[in-house]
């Protein structure tokens, strides 16, 4: 499975941004993909994540913020962004898994390249 993450850049404290993650490849029907934070010099963490019967996930620190969002059809992605804070800044990574379970760091899953998010303050 191939994963295209898109949208970060610069953005003001208290802007928004909306990522996108375009999948490809062995897709099975049943499958959970997630977007994961990592802030500099920090574990990369999970954001959100999404399974494959709509079932959603957030990290505390984003509740009421962030919206994860999928279109299964077009194997897409979306992680809208808004309230955004100096401590979002980091490297958001697409994260794909085949079965019902979100991916996680591991053998089985699949990971994008990342894209950038800097908020200024």
């Amino acid at each position: 499975v191939q994963l295209q993450a898109s949208g970060g850049g610069l953005v003001q404290a208290g802007g928004s941004l909306r990522l996108s993650c375009a999948a490809s490849g062995s897709i099975f029907s049943i499958h959970a993909m997630a977007w994961y934070h990592q802030a500099p010099g920090k574990e990369r963490e999970l954001v959100a994540g999404i399974k494959s019967d709509g079932e959603t996930t957030y990290a505390d620190s984003v509740k009421d913020r962030f919206i994860i969002s999928r279109d299964k059809l077009q194997n897409m992605l979306y992680l809208q962004m808004n309230s955004l804070t100096p401590e979002d800044t980091g490297v958001y990574y697409c994260a794909f898994r085949n079965g019902f379970e979100l991916p996680k760091e591991g053998p089985e899953g699949y990971w994008g390249q990342g894209t950038l998010v800097t908020v200024s303050s």
